[in-house]
């Protein structure tokens, strides 16, 4: 992508009604744009990095067997009062509609009713089972609150899997492939350092959840981590009896801040039982199916790379989820030696598949330079009359700031 054909532009200000450091740096950076509160658009180079979070969830959903489909965001309310969920005193933050002919509907914050009611078609026997189905949705929360970024907002994609087996067994025995599949894809994005398995409620379900939460001031939650064991436990459900489950002492203990940014719940037959949705076993005796729920929402881990990992000149993107592999940056000269150099570089770089945005604008050094630090790209390649003059580009690590120089022929 050439810089000057990129519609998108940076800003000096970040709105004056945003205060989550994450949207204020996406938006000055033009990754996205603030239609409303809790409300965003992905930009082009927030688009990619959207994706490529996507592509990693999408992967490791894909190697413990997950089947991706794509559920409907408009939702049957018959499904929602089978499971006592339609009521607004239950779920206080539905989105609702309803056609021209009067009849309600629903905007999915959820899917775990409509995709148990799809499953009733496609398992009948004990064979059919286990299976698992995911999916990447817009959902829709009429959050009270919406002041995290993109952290936290009323329309945002998630990644919701649902798992389906015979017994409780085999649904723990998925459940922990899971778990494992979470920190591989909390790892891959570059969060893996700071986000902790964490122990929370299970509701009425199981005695507990697991939380992914990463360590960051701007979180909302409260947690005790325990660094040695690399575990955590909620706030909310620190007490002496789970303490002594876990084999965690109470001075190991640390309070953090942190943001939720996955996590997975044993259903047991919460929605099996009330939508029918039963298998045969080998006797031929009518069993509830025991299902699992595991969320990840792409946009709040997005918001929380940022939240980690940005320094005071802007974005700093890990290599996997970076919008463009290298920031090619051309210092112009008056006889136009440098534009043809760096074009031919640019070239070059693409033909070998590596993604580059190229700074080819009629623009200062210090703009470039600045929009290159607010942008973020991980690696940054410098060609101008100065290096040239070596037959070198200067290339420069965003994180580190190590800058080296580097013959262009060795490349």
């Amino acid at each position: 992508m050439k810089q000057s054909h990129l519609f998108t532009k940076t800003r000096r200000e970040a709105p004056k009604d945003e205060v989550a450091k994450n949207a204020q740096l996406l938006i000055r950076a033009g990754f996205i744009n603030k239609e409303m509160a809790g409300v965003y658009s992905y930009l082009p180079l927030g688009l990619r990095v959207l994706n490529k979070i996507v592509n990693i969830i999408r992967e490791e959903m894909n190697a413990i067997g997950g089947q991706e489909v794509h559920l409907t965001a408009l939702q049957d309310k018959k499904n929602w009062e089978a499971t006592n969920r339609w009521d607004d005193k239950v779920v206080d933050n539905w989105f609702k509609t309803e056609l021209k002919n009067g009849t309600e509907l629903g905007l999915g914050f959820t899917h775990e009713e409509p995709l148990t009611a799809l499953m009733k078609d496609h398992v009948r026997s004990f064979r059919d089972l286990p299976t698992s189905v995911y999916q990447f949705q817009t959902k829709f929360r009429n959050e009270a609150r919406a002041k995290s970024g993109i952290m936290r907002g009323r329309e945002f994609l998630m990644k919701d899997l649902y798992s389906f087996n015979r017994d409780e067994k085999a649904h723990a025995d998925f459940y922990e492939k899971a778990k494992q599949a979470y920190l591989k894809i909390f790892d891959r994005v570059g969060l893996g350092a700071e986000t902790f398995v964490t122990f929370a409620s299970g509701g009425s379900f199981s005695k507990y959840s697991h939380e992914f939460q990463t360590l960051t001031e701007a979180g909302e939650d409260t947690i005790f981590v325990d660094e040695k064991k690399k575990i955590a436990i909620n706030k909310e459900v620190l007490n002496d009896e789970v303490l002594k489950d876990l084999g965690v002492n109470k001075a190991d203990l640390i309070e953090k801040k942190a943001v939720e940014v996955g996590n997975i719940f044993s259903l047991g037959t919460r929605f099996s039982e009330p939508l029918n949705l039963v298998y045969s076993n080998e006797e031929g005796k009518s069993v509830p199916v025991v299902m699992g729920s595991y969320g990840i929402g792409p946009g709040r881990v997005m918001g929380t790379i940022v939240e980690v990992h940005a320094d005071d000149k802007g974005l700093v993107w890990p290599e996997a989820v970076a919008p463009f592999g290298v920031h090619l940056i051309a210092i112009f000269d008056k006889v136009g030696k440098v534009q043809v150099e760096a074009d031919n570089l640019y070239k070059k770089l693409s033909d070998k598949g590596i993604e580059v945005l190229y700074d080819d604008r009629d623009t200062t050094a210090g703009e470039k330079f600045g929009d290159s630090d607010l942008i973020g790209i991980p690696t940054r390649y410098v060609i101008s009359e100065k290096t040239l003059a070596n037959n070198s580009i200067e290339i420069k690590d965003r994180l580190t700031g190590k800058v080296e120089m580097v013959k262009i022929d060795t490349l």
